[in-house]
């Protein structure tokens, strides 16, 4: 449940701005067409992979350790820790919602939009792509190097991060707006080194054979070819 509504909490954060803000209307509307547009397909795509494959991994082990403890561990824990990381991260939101100049959508709107486009497609084509060969047995067990994930071992986390960069972009063109790095960074880092691409892959080296010799050739967060000497089998 909480995975689920991650995204469309922003939304509702973002709105909550929005009807608080002194800012130019026009950049309230852009910048909450791009939050839905990415946290309802967010959700749509977590509550659809994770229907009918019971709780979290990571959240049955905090209830196993926890016993009968877990309702109130995890009010804390799960809850009202995402609650702050969702309230922090939102910063660009509210800086770019705040200030009444500029009253028009400005250079820093178009290339924010522009970044948020790039970091959108490899978020939703990369879960599209690895949904499709999820859904072939014959990839059982297999290795998705195909697509984006050729260029990228977590195109979906690089595109997650790419987005909130490209929210900062537009707060930064309002003033006082560079504060707002702290959201963008603070991302960054959860899908780098905590939530992301470090608790993933060690997971997937230990049971998934082939990923060693896929994270030899392939970039782990940043596009880029393959290595040079490595070939990219299918699978």
């Amino acid at each position: 449940m909480v995975d689920v509504f991650w995204g469309p909490g922003f939304l509702v954060v973002g709105a909550v701005y929005a009807g608080l803000g002194a800012g130019y209307a026009g950049r309230k509307a852009l910048l909450l067409c791009l939050v839905a547009a990415w946290s309802l397909r967010l959700a749509v795509h977590i509550y659809t992979r994770n229907r009918g494959r019971g709780e979290d991994y990571r959240y049955w082990q905090w209830r196993a350790r926890s016993g009968a403890s877990f309702w109130w561990k995890s009010f804390f824990r799960v809850f009202m820790m995402q609650a702050i990381l969702l309230w922090l991260i939102s910063s660009p939101l509210l800086a770019a919602q705040r200030a009444a100049t500029p009253a028009r959508i400005a250079m820093w709107d178009i290339l924010g939009t522009l970044v948020w486009a790039v970091g959108f497609v490899f978020e939703a084509v990369g879960d599209w792509q690895l949904a499709r060969f999820k859904l072939d047995p014959a990839n059982k067990g297999q290795v998705m190097s195909r697509g984006l994930w050729a260029y990228t071992r977590h195109p979906n986390y690089f595109g997650e991060a790419t987005m909130w960069w490209g929210y900062f972009l537009i707060a930064v063109g309002t003033p006082g707006g560079f504060w707002s790095v702290l959201g963008p960074a603070i991302m960054t880092f959860l899908l780098l080194r905590v939530s992301g691409v470090t608790l993933l892959e060690k997971g997937l080296t230990q049971t998934k054979p082939g990923y060693k010799e896929y994270a030899e050739r392939t970039s782990a967060f940043l596009p880029w070819f393959p290595r040079k000497g490595k070939v990219n089998r299918p699978g």
